[in-house]
């Protein structure tokens, strides 16, 4: 086995040179148990190989003999048919029982990845990540970890495969021929310089292939999203033609990384089909008498000839099948290299406090009872694309259990000032805390109900958008919440009351039924601080009025951020700032 010991030095030498490999089996290793399982099988599966060639081998031999001196020819080859039979339901079963615990073991990594991906982007704790592109996340999650599918489940348990089923396959091709075997070894040191020509250029060209995907993507949800401003500029002919440009620009790229691999497959197979063309040379010469050679055996059976014919191609399969897998590695590395752009980014971001002190406070953080306070200590928030800043060295501080009003013109930085309070932005100057029973602590969205205009409501009934804030509460605790604030004719005006349908955005409810049911949700969520983002806005005044009844409910015994236009909330407020161009005045 020392040529197949070649391969897989040269093969760990490549990781060696490369970083990124490293990583990719760092996150192989949650489903490396069914992977290494999956090759143990399908390196088991040549032993029905072996079988059912020497039933074939041994049912010609008996059948060309019996053929020649007895009367019932075909008796003689029943048992040998039997043996190629159960060879080829072994190799069958073994490989079935491989391809499942393969497909598990890659599921588990795949899984495992998006949730680090999601959970990276949507923190349970602190700030919500700011620097991600939607299109870039999607793609991650979706695409880029889907590239890993190959590389998972026929790269790695290749090589447990080709060490295995290879050594298998030529044992039993030297116990008829141990020249043959020495043929089919002389070869096999050529496939590690083939599979360094697949890797030539190979990552490089996946690599752009899947970045110009990302940034299609990208530029195609940004069309979307401005479509009707385009229209109305009439320039949506101009974004058309551009989107087209990019999207020749991916296919050209994907083509590329299709020939590149088309080509190393088809080099590989060359070299299979020559190796196994001087073998049935060899085996056709020594059968005819024609071969006189020193050394070199002159004596060959029809089954040994046959067997290893059968064989010399079952030797090769893994390694081809490794050497296939080596585009899928390269796709793998490419993917993992944009991957690793959203997971590193995470630790690189800003913290609030050092680890230490965080992590202390933040076991505190549980029991406290009271409200916190809410401190912004010299705030700075650019958002992108913009050169002036959202928020520009805002300082606020609120006492526990307090109301502040935050009132300005629209684009003021009202909303932001809201979501960096809250914990769900990241400011890129100063510091954003809660402060429990005095202890200062980055700002945590666990701490805080948000109610917004309009009510984020999701297709479902009325019951299953309570329950997002609470997915324990009965029925009686749905009632009670709506009781409390006031709302008891929200259910009286739907027919079929917590079961009431709701589609896409609350259709089905009007716009003063949404905000109310907003509000019990947030009742619901019991968060020690709430951030009430324009709750009034486009309400009638009758709406409005009850909603504000209901904020009077809502905001006792907590830490209150309100952003309003509405001057009949401002009697709710203990302390009202103004923002202008995102500065407080």
């Amino acid at each position: 086995m020392s040529t197949t010991a070649v391969l897989l030095d040269e093969l760990a030498a490549d990781r060696a040179a490369d970083p990124v490999p490293a990583r990719l089996q760092e996150w192989a290793a949650v489903g490396g148990r069914e992977l290494r399982r999956a090759g143990l099988l399908r390196g088991a599966a040549p032993l029905g190989t072996v079988i059912w060639a020497g039933g074939l081998s041994w049912g010609a031999q008996r059948g060309l003999s019996a053929f020649q001196g007895a009367p019932y020819p075909a008796a003689a080859v029943l048992l040998p048919a039997l043996l190629i039979a159960v060879g080829v339901a072994l190799r069958a079963v073994l490989l079935a029982a491989g391809d499942a615990a393969a497909a598990r073991g890659s599921r588990t990594v795949r899984e495992t990845l998006r949730g680090r991906l999601i959970e990276t982007a949507l923190p349970a704790r602190g700030p919500a990540r700011t620097d991600l592109d939607d299109a870039a996340l999607v793609q991650a999650v979706d695409g880029e970890v889907g590239q890993l599918t190959d590389w998972l489940t026929d790269y790695l348990p290749a090589r447990t495969t080709m060490l295995l089923g290879s050594g298998l396959t030529l044992a039993a091709i030297a116990s008829r021929s141990w020249f043959v075997a020495l043929l089919v070894l002389a070869a096999t040191p050529l496939l590690p310089a083939n599979v360094k020509v697949i890797g030539l250029g190979t990552q490089t060209a996946v690599r752009a292939q899947l970045t110009a995907i990302r940034t299609h993507q990208a530029r195609l949800l940004d069309h979307l999203r401005g479509l009707p401003t385009l229209v109305g500029l009439g320039a949506h002919d101009q974004a058309a033609d551009a989107l087209a440009r990019h999207d020749r620009e991916v296919a050209g790229r994907t083509e590329k990384v299709l020939r590149i691999a088309f080509l190393s497959t088809a080099w590989v197979e060359l070299l299979i089909t020559g190796t196994l063309a001087v073998v049935a040379t060899y085996c056709g010469l020594v059968l005819l008498d024609y071969l006189d050679l020193p050394v070199v055996p002159d004596h060959m059976s029809l089954s040994a000839a046959l067997f290893v014919l059968v064989l010399v191609p079952a030797y090769f399969a893994p390694t081809r099948d490794l050497a296939a897998g080596y585009h899928a590695r390269a796709r793998a590395t490419a993917a993992a290299g944009l991957l690793a752009q959203v997971l590193d980014a995470d630790a690189d971001r800003e913290t609030v406090l050092p680890p230490a002190r965080h992590a202390r406070h933040a076991r505190r953080a549980r029991p406290a009872a009271a409200p916190p306070g809410v401190c912004l200590e010299a705030v700075t928030v650019h958002h992108p694309g913009q050169d002036a800043p959202a928020l520009d060295r805002v300082s606020v501080y609120l006492a526990p259990g307090r109301c502040l009003a935050v009132t300005g013109p629209s684009g003021a930085g009202k909303s932001t000032l809201l979501a960096v309070a809250a914990g769900l932005y990241a400011p890129h100057g100063g510091r954003a805390l809660h402060l429990l029973n005095r202890l200062p602590v980055s700002a945590d969205p666990s701490r805080v109900a948000w109610v917004g205009q309009p009510a984020h409501l999701l297709p479902g009934t009325l019951r299953e958008n309570l329950l997002l804030a609470r997915p324990t509460a009965s029925d009686h605790d749905l009632l009670d919440a709506v009781a409390s604030l006031g709302f008891e004719d929200l259910l009286a005006a739907l027919p079929q009351g917590l079961d009431t349908p709701l589609g896409e955005r609350g259709t089905g409810l009007s716009s003063g039924q949404s905000q109310q049911l907003a509000l019990v949700r947030a009742l619901l969520r019991d968060a020690p601080v709430l951030c009430l983002d324009e709750p009034t806005v486009h309400l009638d005044p009758e709406a409005e009025r009850r909603v504000l009844s209901a904020l009077r409910t809502l905001a006792r015994d907590r830490t209150v951020l309100l952003a309003t236009h509405s001057p009949a909330l401002l009697p709710l407020a203990d302390h009202v700032i103004t923002l202008d161009h995102g500065r407080a005045r």
